[in-house]
């Protein structure tokens, strides 16, 4: 395959990315079901992914996949079925709301990008990138060594949040019922 025609598969699947990731992310704003709110976030996280593995990052992209898409959207639906019932009427937002919320992004959007576009990027001196020290084994290894009582105390804060929210919902359905 010519160099042309790999670059427009690489382009092609950048925009796909792209596509995936706004899509997910409206579905995770606009809609008034909060679980299709979450399964929106999961699609806007898998693009996310995705643009890290076009980067050429695949652990980052695992990670992504891992400990966003995989733990944090799952500990949300606990949330959701923690939580009151979906078949209760929700309130109308108010349009004022609405737009006040339109015209922050709006503003804080043209603000990134003008700080993007103003800002002259440069590689620090230096700094120079060793493939060696961020391959996917050395990354592991580190992990697995140095950081593994780092990553023992997470799955223990984890797992005591979820038990405690599960006491709690436990705790006020008896109250109310």
């Amino acid at each position: 395959m010519d160099t042309s025609g790999l670059n427009f598969i690489l382009q092609a699947a950048f925009w796909v990315t792209v596509a995936l990731t706004i899509a997910g992310a409206s579905i995770a704003v606009f809609p008034r079901n909060i679980l299709y709110n979450v399964l929106g976030l999961a699609l806007a996280l898998t693009g996310i992914a995705g643009f890290y593995l076009y980067l050429g990052s695949l652990f980052v992209a695992m990670m992504q996949l891992l400990i966003y898409v995989g733990a944090i959207c799952i500990a949300i639906v606990f949330a959701i079925m923690l939580s009151r019932p979906l078949h209760i009427e929700v309130p109308p937002r108010p349009a004022r709301k609405v737009w006040m919320g339109i015209l922050a992004s709006v503003v804080f959007f043209i603000g990134a990008v003008g700080v993007a576009l103003k800002t002259k990027w440069q590689v620090a001196a230096g700094h120079v990138y060793e493939a060696s020290k961020w391959s996917v084994q050395s990354i592991g290894d580190a992990l697995l060594t140095r950081y593994e009582l780092v990553f023992e105390v997470i799955s223990l804060v984890l797992l005591v949040a979820i038990i405690g929210a599960v006491i709690t919902a436990g705790f006020s359905r008896r109250l109310s019922s």
